[in-house]
């Protein structure tokens, strides 16, 4: 198990979202983080990252690291993150926002070597965003944007990669490849990847896991078909205007009459 969760209680100071959660992912495996809005996914991730401090328990790392206990730098080095907040970064261009992923890697002063560069490129190879590196950041469109900080922590090479909403301001096209890309990272590249996401359709067919955050008490962990079969769809879902129902062999979201 790559990343294991050891009894964390998440939230903002005394207010506890979730609590007690026991779950681990591995090395390999795509995980979507699904659920109603308002239910944790967001605290979960950015607690995971270590942007706001876990209430109780603890988060580990190949079953030894303590994510609460590393500096920044040794954090840097093992999990990248995505987060759908818009970053103002003015006078800068997309070659030098991707590079920023390789800084925790980087000399005293900060230089890139050509090993560094070659990453870069593939980065935005991967997004598809390679004829835009000398634009300024601030001028591409808000999807264009989303694209180039997902290459940024590709371009970070960390062995956990978490991303809120990935897909967020991208058009159908765009979402698909990003989502096989992520995919792919876990399958081919041994990489644990945990994504927030509402595009339930894609979710159900792409991941390998499904972590659902609800009203319940716990993490409802399994397949997309285990959480379906369970009613643990329906039961998460109950106020939404659509419902997962299973076609051909694959689940699908499926609108309510309204």
């Amino acid at each position: 198990m790559y990343l294991q969760l050891h009894n964390l209680a998440i939230g903002y100071d005394t207010q506890v979202v979730k609590s007690n959660l026991r779950v681990s992912a591995r090395a390999g495996e795509m995980i979507c983080l699904l659920g109603p809005n308002g239910c944790g996914k967001s605290t979960l991730l950015r607690t995971l990252c270590g942007l706001q401090p876990a209430l109780e328990g603890d988060i580990l790392l190949d079953e030894q690291k303590s994510l609460l206990h590393l500096t920044e730098q040794e954090r840097a080095k093992l999990l990248a993150l995505v987060l759908t907040e818009r970053l103002s970064i003015e006078n800068t261009t997309v070659h030098d926002v991707v590079a920023m992923g390789r800084y925790p890697y980087s000399s005293f002063l900060g230089g890139l070597n050509a090993t560094d560069e070659q990453i870069i490129t593939t980065a935005l190879q991967q997004v598809g965003l390679e004829h835009k590196t000398t634009i300024f950041y601030n001028c591409l469109s808000d999807g264009e944007k989303q694209r180039v900080l997902i290459a940024k922590a590709l371009a970070q090479q960390t062995p956990l990669i978490l991303l809120d909403e990935p897909t967020a301001h991208l058009d159908l096209p765009n979402r698909i490849r990003i989502l096989l890309l992520l995919r792919e990272l876990a399958h081919k590249q041994g990489k644990c990847v945990i994504i927030s996401t509402h595009e339930l359709d894609l979710a159900l067919q792409l991941a390998d896991t499904i972590w659902l955050m609800s009203n319940h008490p716990e993490l409802q962990v399994g397949t997309p078909n285990e959480l379906m079969s369970s009613g643990a769809f329906t039961t998460a879902f109950a106020n939404n205007t659509f419902t997962l129902e299973e076609q051909d062999g694959y689940l699908r979201v499926v609108m309510k009459n309204v």
